[in-house]
């Protein structure tokens, strides 16, 4: 996954900015269960390598990125979006594209001069090479799953991870990784839409990095995203009709939960609203602001304390999810 600044301005001003995010990920990577294997923290971008946990991955990346550039326009005094657009995840089966894209991660301080050389990349900070070396300790990265594709024990596993790193420095941007092109053993993803139906959260930067079966396993799965979308959208369910759902459900009316007010219930239903909104009508936090007359981060918030309530109240917006 990649994540860059607007206009490809700078995303990290100093080191306490870089602190900050690691601090972020320190608490939100154990409360989302998501594992992490290499990451790289640059001026103005950043990689990572994630296995999901169970509430996938936007749920994570909206609160990560939401709660630090909120942070980092406080503490620099600017305002305005911080990112590019949404972030560009790509999709990666294990075999053989882990061990790749954890040198291709690891390798960015290095090729962009951040370091002067491969031996100082071990101790920088704001990179995984120098946790998987054990030289810096952060608990969220998986160190030992990485290691164990390189070798049965630590020590000969860290140098088999070094060799194979070191052999990596002479081949620059990789493009068949996470360049500019759709990587799809199918023939490239203008040969898949030709082949399946339009999936549109599949339709812009994502990727899929894998053999046959992989891709369609994963394009099998996003079709289920798609028909269940096309349901709602055949039943008219809309913002309106979410919010009749779950005044319905605190036994309210639906300007209830629309209106503004500070009550616990109604803060609760339109949090509960706000979730839905996000994770069933995909609609965006600026949206959701625009609508509801909150700030982005309010809506984020909302959105986090919304999950947490639909677990608890076992919500189902169709009868038979």
């Amino acid at each position: 996954m990649i994540i860059r600044g607007i206009e490809r301005r700078n995303i990290f001003e100093d080191g306490r900015d870089y602190c900050n995010l690691i601090e972020r990920l320190d608490t939100l990577l154990p409360e989302t269960n998501t594992d992490c294997y290499a990451w790289a923290l640059m001026p103005n971008h950043a990689h990572f390598l994630l296995r999901s946990g169970p509430d996938g991955l936007p749920t994570l990346m909206r609160r990560l990125l939401t709660g630090y550039a909120v942070s980092f326009n406080l503490r620099h005094q600017r305002s305005g979006q911080l990112f590019q657009n949404r972030y560009k995840s790509i999709v990666c089966q294990e075999e053989p594209y882990l061990k790749e894209l954890v040198r291709y991660i690891h390798l960015n301080p290095l090729r962009a001069k951040l370091v002067a050389n491969f031996g100082e990349l071990a101790h920088y900070e704001n990179c995984g090479h120098s946790v998987l070396l054990g030289n810096i300790r952060r608990a969220w990265h998986n160190t030992e799953y990485v290691l164990g594709f390189f070798g049965q024990s630590i020590q000969s596993a860290k140098r088999a991870y070094l060799e194979f790193l070191e052999a990596g420095i002479g081949q620059g941007r990789r493009d068949d990784l996470v360049g500019g092109g759709l990587v799809r053993s199918h023939g490239g993803w203008t040969a898949v839409k030709t082949r399946r139906l339009a999936m549109e959260h599949l339709k812009s930067d994502e990727r899929i990095l894998g053999d046959d079966g992989f891709v369609d396993s994963i394009l099998s799965k996003a079709k289920e995203t798609y028909d269940r979308r096309y349901e709602l959208i055949r039943r008219g369910i809309d913002v309106n009709k979410l919010a009749e759902k779950v005044a319905h459900s605190y036994g309210v009316e639906p300007e209830y939960v629309l209106s503004s007010g500070r009550q616990k219930k109604r803060v609760e239903a339109r949090s509960l609203l706000c979730y839905l909104a996000v994770k069933e009508l995909r609609m965006t936090l600026a949206e959701l602001a625009r609508r509801f007359e909150l700030t982005p981060s309010a809506v984020s918030y909302a959105v986090a304390r919304g999950e947490k309530i639909a677990k608890q109240r076992g919500f189902k917006l169709l009868e038979n999810n």
